[in-house]
């Protein structure tokens, strides 16, 4: 029972030359939120999504109001 909450610490990312993406892996299912570069099409791995609470944590820390696309 916790009387309170986590301070939730907003962070930034380049949204010029990054967007943000779930990589999905066909095979176990596991999600992965991140952002990838669109020049050069590399991946960067945040944090591991194992509920739909832990994706909507991800999007408030860096302030994602649009959908996440995924890929595989």
């Amino acid at each position: 029972m916790g009387l309170f909450k986590k301070k939730i610490v907003k962070k930034t990312y380049d949204r010029e030359h990054m967007k943000p993406v779930i990589r999905a892996s066909i095979c176990t299912g596991e999600e992965v939120a991140g952002f990838k570069d669109i020049r050069t099409g590399k991946i960067e791995e945040i944090m591991l999504i194992r509920s739909p609470e832990e994706l909507e944590k991800f999007k408030e820390i860096y302030e994602i109001t649009e959908e996440i696309a995924k890929e595989y």
